[in-house]
């Protein structure tokens, strides 16, 4: 058993069974409903996130998790033997996940703990999670892993597409006007990772043309190499999802096997219901 512990937060969108296989702990984001809260990927998933948002016609809010979280996090993994820990966080421009998990570690001053800012997000900071995780099983040192985990994280791309502004609009992030204008032309707005953020890249219509581009956006972005490690990343949408992937294996060169990743509710409730796209590392 190693002793380098990793820890990261549901912005991952890794998926749980995952998580678990290669032992990292994931300190949920909180989705709040006036009073209720509810920790992502534990308590509440997409579909359950749409499906309330749906009924209410109104979105949550969310909330970093607490330095207390990461405390218990940190406790958890010294108590189980670990001497290092990793803790890998959602990007700072998009989150004060990372304040809050150095704002634990100062409880911790004489143990081992380094925080990373992925400046990324979904698997855009999963996947060097991943890759940190690998390097450790492999025997890698502290610096080792952090300098694998950072490697995978410049290789790495996002892009997906979503259905309509409709969310967007929800969230006050484009005007209810626009909104409505966009959903009459069925818009289909392209997102992807841009300076730590998930931000909208390209508007589109229909959604053909707009899964289209999302892969000439892939393939683009692959200029010529194979895929080395492929998440197909959705709202609530996995038959969707499973769709895309197909029309994505078409065009480019891709592993035998891909994760189907939600993007999580600390993510989606800023996009919306129904996006689906790819998250994958470039080969050298």
């Amino acid at each position: 058993m190693s002793t380098i512990a990793l820890i990261t937060d549901t912005d991952s969108s890794i998926p749980l069974e995952l998580a678990e296989r290669y032992q990292i702990d994931q300190v949920p984001i909180i989705v709040l409903f006036g009073e209720e809260s509810y920790k992502v990927a534990y308590e509440i998933d997409d579909t359950q996130l749409f499906e309330r948002i749906d009924k209410e016609k109104k979105l949550p809010t969310t909330s970093a998790p607490s330095p207390g979280q990461f405390v218990e996090a940190y406790r958890s993994a010294l108590d189980r033997g670990a001497r290092t820990i990793l803790c890998f966080t959602v990007s700072g421009e998009v989150s004060a996940t990372y304040r809050a998990a150095l704002t634990a570690r100062e409880e911790f001053a004489k143990e081992d703990i380094e925080v990373i800012d992925t400046r990324s997000l979904s698997m855009g900071q999963g996947f060097p999670v991943l890759a940190a995780a690998e390097a450790i099983k492999t025997g890698a040192t502290k610096q080792e892993a952090i300098q694998q985990a950072l490697e995978v994280r410049d290789r790495t791309h996002l892009f997906a597409a979503l259905p309509s502004l409709k969310y967007i609009a929800m969230s006050g992030r484009v005007g209810q006007l626009t909104a409505g204008i966009a959903n009459i032309l069925n818009i289909q707005p392209i997102l992807s990772i841009r300076d730590g953020k998930l931000d909208l890249l390209e508007r589109t219509r229909t959604r053909g043309k707009a899964w289209a581009r999302t892969v000439e956006l892939c393939v683009d972005a692959a200029a010529g190499h194979p895929v080395e490690k492929l998440a197909i990343i959705h709202v609530a949408a996995l038959e969707e999802a499973k769709q895309f992937e197909t029309l994505l294996r078409a065009s480019l060169s891709c592993p035998q096997e891909s994760i189907f990743a939600e993007l999580t509710a600390g993510l989606s409730v800023h996009s919306g219901s129904g996006l689906v796209g790819a998250s994958f590392v470039v080969g050298k």
